[in-house]
């Protein structure tokens, strides 16, 4: 019997990419997906794990489900993701208003899962399928606007960060075999797909596994041969970056300048006690060759304050790092113990106001390096992908090499004609408002 089934998606891409998956599934079994969770037989919640921030925003949607289900407008909850692998148990006994939990290598089990839902029984069914082997391709239903799509290359993660969980959560790394990836991404440039973002925990290990030698630079060059408009790549640990990809970024046109290379911090020390390979100065160098390399270059970051040992040197540091490197994007993140990792059971903490005090201080730091580099491109003409009409500014709204979907700001701009989202077009920079950039269609000569 079909049945309406509603999705709700949260934290990562990556993540995303595993919900897009279970709805081409639920769909070849036979069932409609619908938009909303209201009036439907069953809401899956796939979620984010890898904060207590974003397990509180997962039980949140999962309480909303429940009232929906109390006020019967919708039958069953499925909860899939990082935090039914990380919660399974407290997600059962707490929530009983979840009728079914699936982890991160169960979410082939989707549709068998609907039907035991929907069926007689009474038991609560649950499926931990083994992380380190789980099957990583499948078809697809896209939930991003038809213009842009992610390309996962990878799962899991083996640089077992002290503070981080997701080695536990997605298992070991594993590379897709290259083949697998470009048929792949051959479907999505057929479907029309302008904008193809290359992602994974760690993209730089790509192959290392496989194939026993670093293949991103390889793939890169097979994925430029397809009809692509832009190439986009998340996220680069510094210690695999290859002068081969180096140069391959710098040679390809359809690649972006723009590199996602978090590094969390600077200090030596701290990095020491993150497990972190670079050191201060290996990080200073990597920078310095990028810049070289690879000219107009847009760098992100992901950093954390708070960690253990650090003290306010160790801070200090940190903001001067940022104000000489001069990185232009970057997400800041106050330090967060997770159960399980190794950095919640070392001393010489930072108080949790102390460290939220210090990512607000970060961020101060960062938006006045961004509003420079914002200022830097006053008058430029980019190449600016539509993603539409915006009510609220009554103006277009894209994106250029810059700026990646959702997590950087957009380029407002006004234009005498129609441009269709997905439509690439010369925008003149003429102002910022808010970190945001705004514009004008500079028409071709």
């Amino acid at each position: 019997m079909p049945y309406n089934v509603s999705f709700i998606s949260l934290g990562c891409a990556k993540n995303q990419v595993n919900c897009e998956q279970m709805m081409a599934t639920v769909q070849h079994a036979g069932h409609d997906i619908v938009s909303s969770p209201e009036g439907a037989d069953v809401a899956v919640v796939n979620t984010c794990g890898f904060l207590a921030s974003a397990c509180e925003e997962a039980i949140d949607n999962i309480l909303e489900m429940a009232e929906l289900k109390k006020e019967g407008k919708l039958k069953k909850i499925i909860v899939t993701g990082c935090m039914a692998q990380r919660y399974k148990d407290d997600v059962l006994h707490e929530l009983p208003e979840v009728d079914a939990v699936l982890g991160t290598g169960s979410y082939g089990d989707i549709a068998l899962a609907i039907d035991e839902v929907m069926g007689a029984q009474t038991l609560r069914p649950c499926h931990m399928g083994d992380i380190h082997h789980c099957e990583q391709g499948g078809a697809r239903i896209l939930s991003t606007p038809p213009w842009y799509a992610y390309l996962r290359i990878a799962e899991g993660c083996d640089n077992c960060c002290a503070y981080c969980v997701i080695p536990r959560l997605r298992g070991r790394y594993r590379s897709r075999p290259m083949n697998e990836l470009l048929d792949e991404a051959s479907e999505l440039a057929s479907a029309g797909v302008k904008e193809l973002i290359v992602i994974a925990q760690d993209i730089t290990r790509y192959g290392t596994d496989l194939y026993g030698e670093h293949k991103l630079a390889a793939l890169l060059r097979e994925l430029c041969k397809l009809d692509f408009h832009w190439i986009r790549l998340h996220y680069l640990y510094p210690e695999e970056i290859t002068p081969e990809l180096i140069d391959t970024i710098a040679q390809e046109p359809k690649i972006l300048k723009y590199i996602d290379l978090p590094i969390q911090h600077c200090n030596d020390q701290i990095l020491r006690t993150m497990c972190r390979r670079s050191t201060k100065d290996e990080l200073l160098e990597l920078f310095s060759t990028l810049r070289e390399r690879i000219p107009g270059l847009v760098l992100r970051t992901s950093l954390i304050t708070g960690l253990p040992y650090e003290d306010e040197a160790a801070f200090e540091e940190l903001c001067q790092f940022l104000q000489d490197v001069r990185i232009e994007r970057a997400g800041v993140f106050p330090y967060s113990p997770e159960e399980g990792t190794p950095a919640a059971k070392m001393l010489n903490r930072v108080d949790a106001d102390e460290a939220q005090r210090r990512a607000d201080l970060i961020v101060d730091v960062q938006s006045r390096i961004m509003d420079d580099f914002n200022e830097s491109r006053m008058g430029d003409v980019t190449e600016v992908l539509c993603d539409g009409w915006d009510e609220q500014s009554q103006s277009f709204v894209g994106r250029s090499y810059a700026e990646s979907p959702d997590i950087d700001g957009r380029i407002y701009f006004s234009a005498e004609r129609d441009v269709q989202p997905g439509e690439f077009v010369p925008v003149r920079i003429t102002g910022a408002m808010d970190g945001e950039l705004t514009g004008e269609l500079a028409e071709e000569e």
